[in-house]
């Protein structure tokens, strides 16, 4: 199974296999046509609550992680789908933050990755 991360603002590479868009609020500056993407699991992201208390600050990332996991407890059927795809080609999960370190990606894919 593998499961890479990557910014939706790269270039579109076919290694990325299928692309999964996973945040909640669709990337500015991307247009749906240029976007690249086989799904948008919006359901997936953190919910607006956690994301807005977030704001991206690299000093809650610790608090942020713990939060998301246990919003994703709630979400195992999406897992399993993420997983399923994972099983038959390589996914690439999008993200829109700047921060490559401290964003919902990585947490996800380490989720997904020891489930």
């Amino acid at each position: 199974m593998k499961i890479n991360i990557k910014r939706i603002y790269e270039t579109p590479d076919n290694k990325d296999g299928y692309r999964i868009l996973i945040d909640r609020l669709w990337p500015r500056g991307i247009a749906k046509t240029e976007a690249h993407i086989d799904e948008w699991i919006k359901e997936i992201a953190p919910s607006n609550e956690l994301r807005k208390w977030f704001g991206h600050q690299p000093e809650l990332f610790g608090e942020f992680s713990k939060k998301y996991k246990a919003e994703l407890k709630d979400k195992t059927e999406l897992l399993s789908k993420i997983k399923s795809i994972a099983k038959k080609q390589t996914v690439t999960l999008l993200y829109g933050a700047k921060d490559t370190v401290h964003n919902q990606a990585v947490i996800l894919q380490e989720v997904l990755n020891n489930a």
